[in-house]
């Protein structure tokens, strides 16, 4: 059987670490090391959409003969990008601002193929609803969970799930941070095998 090729995450994020691992294949973990800040009007897709593949490209260009995975996930609410919010303070405000209503995720993704030169990207939307709670319930949410560095101030793969009435999207894994179902089918493509008789 022909050595698999050297498969690197290019993230900081233990989400987006877990998730990968569950394909079961050797990866390593570098630091892209990417300014995220948003361009000036930049439509929330093109961001996320153009961070997946400035990380993919930065640390592909450290490691030349690698298959590098780029991700990047925007939050928005009619329009407007909602990051992570980093405190207690922040958090409460964004839920307070999201809750009855529909929160749009992009998840983008990117695949740099260090051998062929090619680039696979891909953008993947969840649509989120949040429950209409009152202050005192998303305020012992956040002191229980602490989701501090998640777009959005909520975990939907721990206790952020109570909080939220629906999810609409085609990739169950995208909200998390890394759509697998989309993933899976660009490291096809650049020949990774899943599956051996």
């Amino acid at each position: 059987m022909p050595a698999l090729p050297r498969l690197i995450l290019a993230s900081s994020s233990a989400y987006r670490r877990e998730l990968l691992s569950r394909l079961r294949l050797p990866f390593e973990v570098m630091l892209p090391e990417v300014d995220e800040t948003p361009l000036p009007d930049e439509a929330p897709e093109a961001t996320a959409l153009r961070l997946a593949e400035a990380k993919a490209r930065a640390v592909g260009a450290r490691a030349p003969r690698a298959l590098v995975i780029g991700s990047d996930q925007v939050a928005t609410l009619d329009g407007i990008q909602i990051g992570k919010p980093g405190d207690h303070a922040r958090a409460l405000a964004q839920l307070q601002m999201m809750r009855g209503r529909r929160v749009t995720f992009h998840t983008a993704l990117c695949l740099w193929d260090g051998c062929s030169g090619t680039l696979q990207r891909e953008n993947v939307q969840t649509f989120v609803t949040v429950r209409d709670l009152p202050d005192a319930e998303l305020d012992a949410y956040l002191r229980l969970e602490q989701p501090y560095d998640c777009a959005g101030s909520a975990k939907n793969e721990g206790l952020g799930i109570a909080i939220l009435s629906a999810i609409d999207t085609s990739d169950p894994t995208a909200l998390t941070g890394l759509p697998l179902i989309a993933l899976t089918s660009m490291l096809r493509r650049a020949g990774m095998p899943f599956f051996s008789a």
